[in-house]
């Protein structure tokens, strides 16, 4: 079996309006998913992705109002990256955010930037045969969009540590001692492991919650006991409705999701109005009333920049 790379990453934001104005509004991501935290339903998960929703572009947050700052440590990802295609859209980025007020570095063929809660982001010009999951956004050229997930760096003490289970047990394929590359039918990703800080981390906002791999509907289920065969405490499948899911923590403490690339998110609303209302999985939707009211209205950057 082979994981099609990374399925999505979900974040903390103390500031649901904020999260969206940047995600949505300066990078470009559509919000595709409106929904609330299963495990806590009054508090918001968002979903931005691609156009469609699709698996290895959908960067997720959970909302904590006024949540504080947060700071990664070992056991956490602290660095997202995702493609882009060329230097030109390098370019094009570095302009459209400093106009947000954003600082920006450049490295040859990387730019580096954090979001306003100080989550470490990156864009990479990539070559690659992958299929690129853009979102339509009417102040973005189609040739300059976020074309999905590259990869992800995490902190570690020891990266060995983690070792046979990417490589034994998840096939992921090694490139160094501390970065590895896993690849399906489909897409793939790579994982890094930088030396973790002196400092533990604090999970708030700003910080990565957990990291989720993709797996092929069919595969699902044996990916649970493959993973729970290499001593993992790994949970039962979980139906979040959109995919199933498990979790366990890589021995480095890493959180850890495989999800399934389906039913995917039109399950319940139409592709063109995705992330327009607030999505109730079923066993939810006696809640609406309450949750409804609990939860901070959010703008809608799209719709304002195509007014203007």
């Amino acid at each position: 079996m082979k994981l099609e790379g990374i399925h999505h990453i979900t974040a903390i934001t103390g500031d649901a309006p904020q999260n969206v104005r940047f995600y949505v509004g300066t990078l470009g991501l559509r919000l595709v998913k409106k929904s609330v935290n299963q495990d806590v339903p009054n508090i918001y998960h968002l979903f931005y992705a691609d156009e469609e929703g699709g698996a290895g572009s959908d960067i997720t947050f959970f909302e904590y109002p006024g949540a504080s700052k947060g700071r990664a440590g070992a056991g956490m990802v602290h660095r997202i990256v995702w493609r882009v295609g060329s230097e030109e859209s390098l370019d094009f980025w570095t302009t459209r955010l400093a106009e947000a007020g954003v600082a920006t570095e450049r490295d040859g063929g990387s730019l580096r930037f954090s979001d306003p809660e100080g989550l470490d982001l990156e864009l990479r010009v990539v070559e690659t045969t992958d299929e690129p999951l853009m979102a339509k956004h009417p102040e973005i050229p189609e040739a300059h969009a976020l074309q999905g997930f590259d990869g992800a760096y995490a902190y570690t003490d020891d990266p060995a540590k983690s070792a046979p289970l990417l490589e034994s047990t998840m096939n992921f394929e090694r490139e160094s001692d501390s970065s590895w590359t896993v690849r399906g039918e489909q897409r793939g990703s790579f994982f890094v492991y930088d030396e973790a800080p002196d400092a533990p981390g604090i999970e708030g906002a700003g910080t990565v919650h957990h990291i989720a791999w993709s797996s092929p509907m069919e595969d699902h289920s044996p990916w649970r006991d493959r993973v729970a065969a290499a001593g993992m405490h790994v949970t039962p499948v979980i139906d979040r409705f959109y995919f199933k899911s498990i979790y366990f923590r890589e021995p480095s403490g890493v959180l850890f999701e495989i999800a399934s690339m389906g039913p995917g998110f039109a399950v319940d609303e139409p592709l063109e109005h995705l992330g327009e209302k607030i999505a109730l999985p079923p066993n939810f939707e006696h809640l609406r009333d309450q949750v409804e009211k609990e939860l901070t209205p959010l703008p809608d950057p799209r719709a304002e920049a195509r007014a203007t």
